[in-house]
Order: structure tokens, then sequence, then C-alpha cells
């Protein structure tokens, strides 16, 4: 049907009420920036749809990386009509109407529809379950966006019948390249509108987005608009006027709590004070529980400084002791001191591994007998078993060791290593050792 001059003006004025962001959503995957790790030519979801066989995925990424932008462009290159519901504002009812309709174009047209369903986390299990007949059927190609780890948040038989792709957030370069893009635009972006933007605007732009196209244009977009300087000088001054704060993303309760808990840990544990103190502070601001961080803490000074530094352990107890009764704000500056002191400290996981290895032993049946001299004999009838007999009180030997059996085989759990204290607890380990070996040969 041929279009009107009606519809044309319709569609201008509505591209006119859109914001700078989806005006410039890209129409071809050549414009589509970021994902490249997926996207880019060779790739797996480039080959999918060159060889026609997309199937259903599932993009779990953050926001303003671009998930709903390339279910429209797949939707287009795949040649299929885009239908789209939000799993927060619709239910079974409305999916189900839209898999009746999906069904009735394939008979009718042979047109595939590729359903985008934005959220998808938030479907209840009875309305990720409807999916799957339609899925399995190929009635629509299922297009699943979400900002949760799909593996703990969505149906195993749906993430099952699905591949996952996890987007990144863009990168700076990327962001710079999308503003350029937006200023040199006549149709949908600035390109009417003479701008000169410095170079630090740009660089703080793309900086303080953290890889979301929507924050960055959106600043953009009123610098501009905000301004009757013509031409526009836009200036770092004016781009920090123009972005607006940025609520820390963080769920207590789901994938960002877990991944920001790692990269503290592991921050600690790789000596670095200054990512951990980010991790630590990035976690305050997002509301997590004070309790589960001063337990993280005290794990930590035993799981891996140990005996290297044998003050970690009474100083991560202090501190979970203290925060307990000081709170929040305060106890912030708690936290600090514990987090850093930890990551300063010399490491260790000698202990840990010694009694992963002895509980190993345990569960794969190597069970030894308690040696009869080191067997209770403070009952009656001990003595008669001969329970005791033998036994060698330290404190009756030289330095308080006394050169005996105690396991009954010659087996090594812990290894001290050659760092901090634990170098001391190695050489008297040794000697300790040798005398011990001795014995048990004699």
């Amino acid at each position: 049907m041929a279009r009107s001059l009606f519809d044309e003006s319709e569609d201008a004025n509505r591209r006119t009420a859109q914001p700078l962001a989806a005006r410039m959503r890209p129409t071809s995957l050549d414009e589509f920036a970021g994902q490249q790790q997926f996207l880019g030519e060779g790739k797996l979801l480039r080959r999918l749809l060159k060889a026609d066989r997309l199937g259903s995925v599932i993009f779990y990424g953050p926001p303003g990386s671009g998930k709903t932008t390339l279910a429209r462009l797949l939707a287009s290159e795949s040649r299929s009509a885009f239908r789209q519901l939000s799993a927060v504002t619709s239910g079974v009812k409305d999916l189900r109407e839209l898999l009746d309709d999906a069904r009735d174009r394939l008979a009718a047209s042979g047109e595939k529809t590729l359903l985008f369903i934005d959220e998808i986390h938030r479907f209840n299990k009875a309305q990720q379950d409807a999916l799957l007949p339609d899925v399995e059927e190929g009635v629509v190609t299922l297009v699943g966006a979400t900002t949760e780890n799909p593996f703990f948040t969505v149906n195993s038989a749906l993430v099952s019948r699905s591949r996952v792709f996890q987007f990144e957030p863009l990168s700076e370069d990327d962001i710079k390249s999308l503003v350029r893009r937006a200023l040199a635009d006549r149709d949908r972006g600035f390109g009417a509108i003479d701008v000169r933007l410095d170079d630090d605007a740009l660089d703080f732009l793309a900086k303080v987005s953290d890889g979301d196209a929507r924050r960055a244009l959106g600043a953009l977009e009123v610098g501009v608009l905000s301004s009757d300087e013509r031409p526009l000088h836009f200036t770092r001054a004016l781009a920090e006027e123009s972005v607006q704060r940025k609520a820390v993303q963080y769920d207590r309760d789901g994938d960002q709590h877990y991944d920001a808990a790692s990269a503290l840990i592991k921050s600690i544990r790789g000596s670095d004070p200054d990512a951990a103190m980010y991790w630590l502070a990035r976690m305050l601001e997002g509301g997590e529980d004070v309790r589960f961080l001063t337990r993280r803490l005290v794990i930590l000074a035993s799981e891996d400084v140990g005996n290297a530094d044998p003050h970690a352990l009474p100083l991560a107890v202090a501190a979970m002791q203290a925060c307990e009764f000081v709170g929040l704000p305060e106890c912030q500056l708690t936290l600090a001191q514990a987090t850093a002191y930890l990551a300063c400290a010399p490491k260790s996981n000698a202990a840990t591994v010694a009694i992963g290895e002895a509980r190993k032993d345990v569960r794969e049946g190597r069970l030894l007998p308690v040696p009869v001299h080191l067997r209770d004999k403070h009952y009656a009838g001990a003595a008669r078993l001969g329970h005791g007999e033998g036994y060698a009180y330290a404190h009756e030997h030289d330095d308080g060791v006394a050169a005996q059996d105690y396991l009954g085989v010659d087996r090594e759990y812990y290894r001290p290593v050659e760092r901090g204290f634990e170098q001391e607890l190695a050489r008297r380990l040794e000697s300790i050792r040798e005398r011990l070996r001795v014995a048990k040969t004699t």
C-alpha cells in the first residue's frame, strides 16, 4: 500500500519527539557499536544470521549496551516481524495473544516472528513455561533480554533451548564514535547545528557514561538543546552540567552482588589495596549488608593470609565486632582499614590447602586408626586395652616436642610458604618433622 503524505508527516513528528538516543539507533548491523566478541565478522551471531539459523537467544548484559537495538536489527536481518513485550507489564494473556498472532502469521504468509521480551527474568515460571512449545516448534524466534544472569534467573528449560550472548558495557571509543556520529548526522542527530565539541568534553562524556550509550547521548542532547549559543562551543564544563549523577547499579540479591564480592576478595588476595577499596566502595554505595562484608573479610584472613600474618585474623574479627557496634556510616572506616591491611599483608593459603587435602583423604576412605598410645586412657578398663601406654608428654621433652608417631603414616598436609611469619614456621617445622621422622623409624 502506498504511503500518503499524512503518514510521512506523522512519522516525521514521531521522530522529532523521540530522544536523541532513540533517533540514533543503528539501522544496520554495520552501524551497531560494540559486542564484536560475538557480532564481529566471522563470530557466532554473525555466522548464524548468514546461515539463516538464528534460533532463540538470550541477551544478558548491562543497560544501554544495545540489547533492544540489536533485537530489532536481527528481526530486519532475518526478515521477521518484530514484536515486543515487557516482562514487567505483560501477563500470560498478553503472551498467548501474541503467540497466537505469530502462529496465524506463519500459517497465512510464511512470515516468521521475532519476539523480543525485555527483562525476561521478571516472568514467573508459568509465563516462561508458556513460551516453551512455540519456541521449540519455531513459531517464534525468541530474543530475551535480561540484566541478570540467566543461568540463575531464567527457567533452565528455556535457557537450554537458547544461545546466551553476554553483552559488555560499550568501550569509551565506542561511546565517542556514537557521539561524533550524532553530531554529524543531519537527519537524526545535530548535523544541522554548528557544534564544536572539545576533546576533553568528549573524553568526559565517554568516561562518565560507564558504557551506557543512552546516558552519553542524553547528556549531549541536554547540552545542545539547553544552550542558545550558536555556534555552540561544547566545553567540559557544559558536559559536566549536562550529566546527572548515575545511581549505582547494584542488586544485593543478584549477579552484581556476587561479581562485586568476587572482585573485592580477588583484589585483596592479589595484594591490590586500591582495587579492593574501589570494590568495597561500590558495594557500600549499592547498600551491601555490612555483616556480609565482615564475614568475607574474616574468611579471607584465614583462607588467603593465614599464618603468613597471624595478626590478620584477630584484626578481621575485631573489625567485624566494631562494625556491629558502630554501624554505618562510621563503620566504613573500619572496613577500609581492615581491607587495606589484609590487601597489604603477606599471603599464604597453606592452612587452606592442608585442611582441604586432609578432608579429601577422609572423604575418599583413607581412614586411619588412632595410634594406641594416643587413645583416651581416662576411663575404667582403658589400661587393660593398653590405651595411652607409651605416650610421651610433650612438655617433658626438649623444646616441648616429643618424638613420637601421631598419625601412623607418613603424610604432610601443612606446607608453610616462604612469606611473612610462615618463613619462621617453615624453619621450625622442618626441625620438628625431622625429629618426628626419626621416631617413626625407631
